[in-house]
């Protein structure tokens, strides 16, 4: 059993979207400390080759949010799943590349109202010399 498999199991058995907890309850669930590297935003990305606590809470379903490095205290949300997403992230039996991942990474950030055409002119004039 590994040190992050408890908060695997309870974020597996969490019946809501969002598991709101403390550093200090995270350290409770897995059973000791979280390492130094805490500290650091960038230790609570999703990114599956981060550290071996992404991938559990990956596992678990589940992505980091509204991380307070200073609050000490994150939220987990329960990720959601792209069904019918025409674009392949990964062809079969290759690891996903950077486009993949950003895809993956960004999917859902950006919402675009219907009927607006993101190719028409804005109407701006670029022209340096005016």
């Amino acid at each position: 059993m590994g040190k992050y498999d408890p908060l695997t199991a309870y974020l597996r058995q969490a019946g809501t979207t969002e598991v709101p907890l403390t550093f200090a309850e995270v350290e409770e669930i897995i059973g000791g400390p979280l390492p130094a590297s805490k500290k650091y935003p960038a230790w609570w990305s999703n990114n599956p080759s981060n550290n071996v606590m992404t991938r559990a809470w990956l596992a678990a379903g589940f992505q980091t949010e509204r991380v307070d490095i200073e609050g000490r205290r994150l939220v987990f949300r329960r990720a959601r799943k792209a069904q019918n997403d025409p674009r392949p992230h990964a062809a079969p039996g290759r690891a996903p590349g950077l486009l993949d991942r950003l895809r993956a990474s960004l999917g859902g950030t950006v919402t675009v109202a219907p009927g607006v055409d993101l190719t028409a002119p804005t109407g701006e004039i670029w022209d340096a010399e005016r």
